[in-house]
């Protein structure tokens, strides 16, 4: 979606994107100062694939202060995003059959990664009704002698649903009773609201020690381009993604390295503004969508996604939330993404990490649009 609207805008058409998954302010300045500094100070070689050694350093202070667990270096793996730090996790982890717990709607990747890597995806589904949480007693019923591991992404893409330190608790100690792996996405940490955000791997050595942990620049900072994740795990699986990552990238760019490392020790001021600002448009955007008839959408604890019900609008010749998605490019010129590819059918994944006048603007055609479709 992203790709058309991107498309249709080089031709002159006025798209509205809520589609890209992705902050719209720049890097602040310090990082880019500090990535240049790099590039002229010589860091252009290779370094370990595990990390720069100062990267890895940056993400022990970082874990400590902020998630609340201590890590040896031995644990850190950083690689080319948190995409990256998940698809290593899953070649290591899994054989053929082995399969993994996903909690729909859950990010597309998720699911195509474990396939990638041999497993099948076993899919819990969770409703708006409990903000888009698991409740323990579907995690047990999924539970069979091949599961070998869960991803659980807190706060979500694309439902912004957020999961809080009871249920993490309930659902680590069905991991240490069945001797399953925790794989704990944690990339949208920092971008929260009325929430407040617990590690797995804080929660004790015992539940560390099967937590694989994903992290990364992209969403805090708006890096997502400088390409910067890192997974912290028990030292054997670490080990193993570093060896099966030095044959495919190696390491890290290097000089995005020391940015990612300048990023993790600033001053929580330099991001201030930007969840503010989120924290602003996720109050206009559910404002004016629930002035739109027939429509439903629960308030994102987490991310800076608005997760739209739009079945009351999927009838006649528009029955399905890809149909709906396309229409809306081709005729109210506004791009969003279809919950189908979330395993959420009958809903939109709208960002607001847009201005507010494109928020506006964009949900008063979606009204119209709506409007004519029904």
């Amino acid at each position: 979606m992203t790709a058309k609207a991107r498309e249709m805008q080089a031709e002159g058409i006025n798209v509205l994107s809520f589609a890209a998954g992705e902050p719209d302010f720049n890097t602040p300045e310090p990082i880019i100062e500090a990535a240049k500094k790099a590039l002229d100070d010589g860091f252009t070689k290779y370094c370990p694939s595990r990390g720069l050694p100062l990267l890895v350093e940056a993400i022990q202070r970082k874990t400590a202060r902020e998630n609340k667990f201590n890590c040896e270096k031995n644990q850190i793996v950083v690689s080319c995003g948190a995409k990256h730090s998940i698809f290593n996790t899953l070649q290591v982890l899994l054989n053929e059959g082995d399969e993994v717990l996903l909690f729909a709607p859950f990010w597309m990747t998720y699911a195509d990664q474990v396939i990638l890597a041999g497993g099948k995806p076993v899919i819990i589904p969770t409703t708006a009704e409990t903000g888009y949480c698991p409740h323990p007693d579907q995690i047990k019923a999924a539970i069979t002698p091949r599961t070998r591991a869960m991803i659980c992404n807190t706060p979500s893409n694309p439902t912004g649903g957020a999961w809080d330190r009871n249920l993490i608790k309930e659902v680590a100690a069905i991991a240490i009773r069945h001797n399953l792996t925790i794989i704990s996405d944690e990339i949208y940490e920092n971008l929260i609201y009325d929430h407040e955000h617990t590690s797995f791997a804080s929660l004790g050595k015992e539940v560390a020690s099967r937590t694989i942990t994903i992290l990364g620049v992209s969403k805090t900072y708006s890096m997502t381009g400088w390409r910067i994740g890192f997974a912290i795990a028990p030292p054997e699986i670490a080990t193993a993604m570093a060896n099966y990552q030095d044959q495919v990238t190696s390491n890290a760019t290097t000089f995005a390295q020391v940015g990612a490392a300048a990023a993790l020790d600033s001053d929580p001021a330099l991001i201030s503004g930007m969840v503010q600002a989120f924290t602003e448009r996720r109050q206009l955007g559910l404002g004016l969508i629930r002035q739109i008839p027939g429509l439903s959408v629960t308030d994102p604890k987490g991310a800076f996604y608005f997760y739209i019900n739009v079945e009351n609008h999927l009838t006649g010749k528009i029955n399905n939330d890809i149909d709906l998605a396309n229409h809306l490019l081709e005729n109210a010129h506004i791009a969003t993404v279809p919950g189908t590819v979330f395993h959420g059918p009958g809903h939109l994944r709208l960002s607001y990490a847009t201005n507010p006048n494109t928020i506006t603007e964009g949900l008063a055609r979606l009204q119209t649009a709506l409007a004519d479709i029904t």
